[in-house]
């Protein structure tokens, strides 16, 4: 089933006001963000990409939605991210990236080669540049759900994870992922 995505932050263009919240589940403190009814961001507190000036906002129901979201996949259960209304910001190329990210399954990989030939396909072109898809995937908003984690190379490197290379190996052991075939790159600029 493909992923629709709330349009209003990524093409509006406005300025929306911004909650965030916390939770301690898991390994990590993770922030969350929302613009009061979607869920825009999370991110763990090593993570690049952070919203500014948000209002801390605990008692907003999606924040309340998505923890419980948080504490099944934490539990080992693998709750569905259709259950939580999502908004990513990003333009289109990154949005078709996303949507492409969420229908990666649990406890599975993909590599941006991969993805970078179905995001070819979508467009009607022959090809499409690995490393572009590697941007759009650096730059989810809303990691764990939008499971980008589930990137790797396709010689089984595990770079290219705005949370820290330690948090994509603990997430993908989480899952159950055979992590024998993948190595940690000695140098490069997605570390």
């Amino acid at each position: 089933m493909e992923r629709k995505f709330l349009g209003g932050l990524a093409s509006s263009g406005k300025k929306e006001k911004m909650y965030y919240s916390t939770y301690a589940g898991g390994a990590w403190k993770i922030t969350l963000a929302s613009d009061g009814e979607n869920l825009c961001g999370l991110w763990n507190g090593d993570h690049k990409h952070v919203y500014k000036n948000m209002e801390k906002r605990d008692d907003l129901p999606i924040f309340e939605k998505t923890k419980k979201w948080l504490d099944r996949y934490y539990a080992g259960e693998k709750p569905n991210l259709n259950e939580l209304p999502l908004a990513p910001a990003g333009g289109e190329f990154r949005q078709t990236v996303w949507k492409i990210l969420c229908e990666i399954p649990y406890g599975q990989v993909i590599t941006y080669g991969d993805i970078a030939g179905i995001v070819a396909k979508k467009m009607n072109k022959t090809k499409m540049s690995a490393q572009a898809v590697g941007g759009a995937v650096g730059h989810n908003p809303i990691s764990i759900i939008i499971p980008c984690h589930r990137v790797v190379g396709s010689n089984g490197s595990l770079t290219g994870y705005g949370g820290g290379i330690k948090t994509k190996i603990k997430l993908l052991e989480h899952e159950g992922v055979e992590m024998s075939r993948f190595f940690i790159p000695v140098k490069g600029t997605a570390l």
